[in-house]
């Protein structure tokens, strides 16, 4: 009998590891938090405490703008990721870009909170089988394709395409991972919506096979 696929609402997926937690069973233990949404097997590992992420590293998620943050499935996040949500903008249309209303009193009398011409970038996209790298740094309004890989303490300002690597502040593009037509075809397969134990049998094509290999481990 083949061993169990890892239990994607186990909150620590790594016998004897309290380093690293799967994010979706973290996430359904803030019921506060409305605006998430992660896929299953996506992790975060910390070198301090994991658990703290949706208050530590999703960043200014006070639910004003009402944005979003989509995380897929089987994403990678390292130490110290952070996404900054729409919340963290300030209104740049004027003179000075001073948050007076926030304050309450006269400065909040002046201008009611709703009228504030806050800066609105959106929501954050995250794809499937995204690595973020150490300390990386999302922006609001961001979308990141499936198979992507951003490097540590790069910073995304811009929507990355699919398999493609950024690195730097801002990230910028270094290569492809593979062809276009390599590209379409993954994404046409859509590996990470298989069944649990097709992905236990497909993983020696996820890791070092190529497309033609992982078609034929496809589910029939």
């Amino acid at each position: 009998m083949s061993p169990p696929t890892p239990d994607p609402d186990a909150l620590y997926p790594i016998p004897g590891h309290t380093g690293t937690v799967f994010l979706r069973p973290l996430l359904a233990q803030h019921s506060e938090i409305a605006n998430v949404e992660v896929g299953a097997y996506s992790y975060y590992s910390d070198f301090e405490d994991p658990c703290i992420f949706f208050r530590r590293n999703v960043a200014y998620n006070f639910g004003f703008s009402g944005a979003r943050l989509e995380i897929g499935r089987y994403c990678q996040i390292a130490h110290g990721t952070t996404f900054v949500m729409d919340d963290a903008n300030h209104a740049v249309a004027g003179p000075s870009s001073f948050p007076f209303t926030i304050f309450g009193g006269a400065w909040g009398a002046a201008v009611p909170l709703d009228a504030v011409p806050f800066m609105r970038k959106g929501d954050i996209r995250v794809g499937h089988d995204v690595w973020f790298g150490y300390q990386s740094l999302v922006l609001p309004g961001v979308s990141i394709g499936t198979g992507s890989i951003v490097g540590a303490r790069a910073v995304v300002a811009r929507d990355v395409p699919p398999y493609t690597v950024v690195v730097g502040n801002p990230a910028r593009v270094v290569r492809r991972r593979f062809d276009a037509a390599t590209v379409a075809g993954l994404l046409e397969l859509a590996w990470w919506d298989w069944p649990a134990e097709r992905v236990a049998a497909a993983i020696p094509a996820l890791m070092a096979g190529d497309l033609a290999q992982l078609r034929r481990a496809a589910p029939r």
